[in-house]
């Protein structure tokens, strides 16, 4: 089956327009069983120089990244973000984070307010940025022949995270991303995503001509979620993560915890 045929659990799906690049990007999937080998230097280096190559706002880069290789920290944030093992077992656990620490550490050197800094507007640049280079990485990364798994988890105690991390005033973890050299005996696949007429509007948003392609994805999820021990289709899956502020494992105190951080939303 071709690249995309994988992608998405289409026999008939195609692309005419197809590199090197797109065909690693269709290819990506969450890794969470690692080799014992380490990420060295050189290849940190160069995720985080293609992580600074992402676009970032009127040029602020609100972001910044912490390594951690540590056993003892990486089991501590491991327990924070849902007991979830495999950020044990990567050799390394990069967090990413939203920093408009950095420019308000500016205003103050040069005595001078920053007051659009309080607005939400500004603290979902920070996200979104934040996430524009991590997503960077994680293709540089799988050019590397390393694997990643993104982890929201980290949001779980955004508090104990920064306190962890030693992360300054007017910053917050965003997510993150465990990476290592993929091991071979993982039982994982390229998960199927929804076919390009759910999600893809021309000149205008057409939600009935959208919808009507879910029912044949949730029988593709289904299908794969099979061959992998797992249950469900992406309908149920969608309606049981947001059912309500039960089922966000701590997040729905992330306004609150903003606020606490210095990252007001007004």
């Amino acid at each position: 089956m071709t690249t995309a045929a994988i992608r998405y659990a289409d026999p008939d799906a195609t692309l005419a327009a197809l590199t090197d690049v797109i065909s690693l990007q269709l290819a990506h999937r969450s890794v969470r069983k690692f080799q014992p080998r380490d990420v060295t230097d050189d290849e940190l280096t160069a995720l985080i120089a293609a992580a600074q190559s992402a676009p970032t706002s009127s040029n602020l880069q609100p972001w910044s990244v912490v390594a951690v290789r540590d056993p003892d920290r990486k089991a501590r944030l491991a327990a924070l973000a849902g007991h979830q093992a495999f950020i044990v077992q990567a050799p390394l656990f990069l967090v990413w984070v939203a920093d408009l620490g950095r420019a308000r550490r500016l205003a103050d050197r040069a005595g001078t307010a920053l007051g659009a800094a309080d607005y939400l507007e500004t603290t979902v640049i920070g996200f979104v940025d934040t996430a524009l280079a991590a997503q960077n990485a994680v293709v540089a990364a799988a050019s590397l022949g390393l694997g990643t798994v993104f982890v929201g988890g980290i949001r779980n105690h955004p508090e104990e995270v920064a306190a962890e991390l030693g992360l300054p005033a007017h910053t917050v973890a965003t997510f993150g991303l465990a990476v290592g050299r993929p091991d071979p005996t993982e039982h994982a696949g390229v998960k199927p995503r929804l076919p390009q007429d759910a999600v893809l509007h021309r000149e205008r948003y057409d939600a009935d001509a959208a919808d009507k392609h879910i029912a044949a994805y949730d029988e593709r999820l289904t299908a794969y979620n099979t061959r992998f021990g797992l249950t469900g289709d992406w309908s149920g899956r969608v309606l049981e993560r947001l059912r309500g502020p039960e089922a966000m494992a701590g997040r729905h105190r992330l306004r609150q915890v903003l606020e606490r951080l210095g990252l007001p939303s007004r």
